[in-house]
């Protein structure tokens, strides 16, 4: 055999080995590198949030918000610790339940503390709204999370007025301001039928100047101006005849209202521009709803309707807190009417100051909200009755707080309320004076 040959079988030979030694080399060293390079760069707490991430997209609240409170106790200095709170609050709204919610108002409200300058505090102000929303319950059922909810979205549009979700606060609030007016308004109504007129009338006087975009304040200044016209007081009735024709023009009341004040020779106000604009286009506005399947699953539901509330129009910004309202000093001579009927006299602010009513005693209770015509029976509670917001009338005819609180009172009329009455005495002398004219009961 050529000497040549075997030279080149002989480095075959050992070539052979050599390449398998590096080939194995290669690639376990290589894993064995790129191991390293994966531990060296990796970042624990990111490591941490991503996989309570995951846990809390797939339902496994309880594991995600362990793993994201490992991550605040272990890396107080991380970058995703604000990240990491925030995701514990939205994986208790997620979960959802009493328990759940509540939780999670405390963990955004704390979000809120300690993180007041990040973008995510305007997120989690609309959160803390959100789940009283959530939990808001019918118009004659319990109000407190509506209450809530109205503080919680004017907080929000307070604070932040130029954040993006602002209008999508701006509609929830006014939803919700739908179901607070709606839950007065069934009160007033109540009252009305019954015949417990000063009581409608403090509670509708309420609704009327706190949420004029309800659905149906044309129908409760309606009933304002009837309870004032059946106690002989047109000129405070008339007040509410010219706001229906000025503030509800394309109210199916509006031409009865003009015809009111034709009878009663006031002056008929032209509609206001901007209000027929906004009812023009909430008619245009498709809503869903209303009918009668919609109606029968509503019973199924604790959920309020809210389909009928305003599209358009600025909400309520004042809080009730500090909007005024009404103060009842017991122990008062001005009653109800009726036999059996409690006396209690009334305090009143007049409406739009935004200031707290002035109280005989600094300890007059206030009076407690009622979910029910029921639990705010004519015989314990009093309400006030307010006039008219200031430009519905000349200054000059406007009613003082004096004729407005003796204008639906059964005893209007009596010089001095102060001293004892004498029941006999009471009934001949209102028949001789024909007081059982002003009386609707």
């Amino acid at each position: 055999m050529n000497k040549s040959v075997k030279t080149r079988i002989r480095v075959r030979w050992l070539a052979l080995p050599l390449a398998g030694v590096l080939l194995l080399s290669g690639c376990f060293g290589g894993k064995k590198k790129h191991g390293q390079e994966q531990a060296s760069g990796a970042e624990p707490d990111k490591v941490l949030y991503e996989r309570s991430l995951e846990d809390i997209r797939h339902g496994r609240h309880t594991v995600g918000r362990l793993t994201l409170q490992t991550l605040i106790n272990t890396y107080p200095d991380s970058d995703y610790l604000a990240k990491a709170k925030l995701a514990i609050a939205d994986s208790f709204y997620k979960e959802g339940g009493t328990t759940g919610l509540t939780q999670a108002v405390e963990e955004y409200k704390n979000f809120i503390i300690f993180f007041p300058f990040l973008p995510e505090a305007t997120y989690a102000q609309l959160q803390v709204a959100m789940t009283h929303y959530r939990r808001m319950e019918k118009p004659d059922r319990d109000r407190s999370e509506a209450k809530l909810a109205e503080e919680e979205f004017q907080t929000f549009l307070q604070k932040y007025p130029d954040d993006k979700l602002r209008a999508d606060a701006e509609q929830r609030l006014r939803d919700v301001q739908e179901v607070l007016a709606e839950g007065d308004y069934r009160i007033g109504r109540y009252y009305y039928i019954k015949g417990s007129l000063r009581a409608a009338a403090g509670r509708l006087s309420t609704l009327t100047e706190r949420y004029p975009l309800y659905s149906r304040a044309d129908q409760a200044n309606w009933m304002l101006a009837d309870i004032y016209t059946r106690s002989e007081h047109k000129e405070i009735a008339a007040k509410y005849w010219a706001r229906i024709v000025r503030e509800y023009p394309l109210s199916s009341m509006a031409a009865n209202a003009k015809d009111k004040l034709k009878e009663f020779g006031a002056p008929i106000p032209q509609p206001d521009t901007v209000a027929l604009a906004r009812a023009q286009k909430e008619r245009e506005i498709e809503r869903r709803g209303g009918g009668i399947l919609h109606k029968a699953t509503g019973i199924l539901t604790t959920r309020p309707d809210v389909t009928t509330a305003a599209q358009l129009g600025a909400p309520n910004m004042t809080p009730a807190s500090v909007s005024g309202g009404e103060i009842l000093t017991p122990g008062g001579t001005t009653g109800l009417g009726g036999e059996g009927a409690s006396t209690s006299a009334v305090m009143t602010v007049q409406p739009g100051t935004g200031s707290a009513p002035s109280a005989a005693s600094p300890s007059s209770p206030t009076e407690p909200a009622a979910t029910s015509p029921a639990d705010t029976g004519p015989a314990t509670a009093t309400p006030p009755v307010t006039a008219p917001p200031a430009g519905d009338a000349p200054a000059a005819a406007k009613p003082d707080a004096t004729t407005i609180n003796t204008a639906l009172s059964p005893d209007a009329g009596v010089a001095n309320k102060s001293k004892p009455i004498d029941k006999n005495k009471e009934s001949t002398s209102k028949k001789k004076k024909g007081l059982r004219k002003i009386v609707p009961w």
